[in-house]
């Protein structure tokens, strides 16, 4: 019902009456008045009068009714330790493909090699909870395709050059914007459900620890809404799943790195592996032509471009 009342009242830039909201959406005028309430306490500025009520201002919240079409499968929270633990309780708990849960800001946001990612008021943290019909070895397709479809969502919406980095950063001219983070279940061979996690540095100052990354707000100048990137990206995601784990898809994440061709450091906790990054295998894996002109191809680490010698 926030959402009706909420699509009736964007739908013109005018006062609505309460007699007028009362008939299309079939409640008493008490119960529009309480939802009034509930709205303005989540921060939406609705203003009243004797002729009725008008949107003067919405909060940048992610509130599962911004979202029409997909309310009942958006998770929004406050504040949480972590969007991907409680994705991975309820996609063991059977919730539908394409659920996602989001939050405002997370304690204990998770990066790769068990990091702690910093999640503050203004960015966008969400997981998007799987359930691909793909086999096991191919799920790793799947985490380049959201890369690519994050990367041009946000050239698209904001005309940033953001490119993808091995094996699950965006960067815009070198800076990290956002990041990926996959967790994959199977049985036998076969995927039981996949959680892509995904932070994006939007409209949040990135600490001092943190030199290497950028923001949104920084490179546009400004404060951009964290609803329409979400609505966006998942729009763009959704359209193109059906080729999400084929081949295509290595192509694609091809053209939009900044990886390839550079000189590379990956590391992990037990191997340094250094080199020139010329090619990605099928499933994703970066082949790395050592010293020696073997070709060596790793699957997982912390990558770090290096400046040619």
């Amino acid at each position: 019902m926030k959402s009706a009342i909420l699509r009736r009242l964007r739908k013109q830039d005018a006062v609505v009456s309460g007699e007028t909201l009362s008939r299309e959406l079939g409640l008493s005028r008490v119960a529009i008045w309480k939802h009034i309430q509930g709205l303005r306490a989540l921060g939406y500025g609705i203003t009243a009068s004797a002729r009725g009520y008008r949107l003067a201002e919405a909060p940048d919240t992610p509130y599962a009714w911004e979202f029409p079409g997909r309310e009942p499968l958006i998770h929004y929270h406050a504040r949480t330790d972590s969007t991907m633990k409680i994705a991975r309780q309820m996609a063991r708990t059977g919730c539908p493909p394409f659920s996602v849960v989001v939050a405002d800001a997370q304690t204990r946001g998770r990066g790769r090699m068990q990091r702690v990612w910093c999640s503050e008021k203004g960015g966008l943290y969400f997981t998007l909870i799987l359930r691909p019909s793909v086999a096991l070895i191919h799920s790793a397709r799947i985490n380049l395709y959201a890369a690519i479809i994050l990367a041009g969502t946000l050239r698209g919406m904001f005309a940033i050059d953001a490119r993808v980095k091995w094996p699950n950063d965006i960067l815009v001219k070198e800076k990290k914007i956002a990041g990926l983070l996959t967790e994959v279940e199977a049985e036998a061979d076969q995927v039981t459900y996949m959680n892509i996690g995904i932070g994006i540095n939007v409209n949040n100052d990135p600490p001092a620890s943190e030199p290497r990354a950028a923001t949104i707000k920084q490179l546009v100048g400004g404060p951009v809404s964290r609803i329409a990137l979400l609505a966006a990206f998942l729009d763009a995601f959704e359209a193109d799943f059906s080729v999400a784990a084929e081949n295509g898809v290595i192509h694609r994440w091809k053209a939009a790195t900044v990886t390839l061709g550079r000189r590379v450091e990956v590391v992990t906790p037990r191997t340094v592996t250094r080199g020139l990054a010329v090619d990605i295998d099928e499933n994703g894996g970066l082949m790395i032509r050592q010293a020696d002109g073997s070709i060596k191809t790793v699957v997982y680490g912390d990558c770090f471009h290096r400046k040619s010698p």
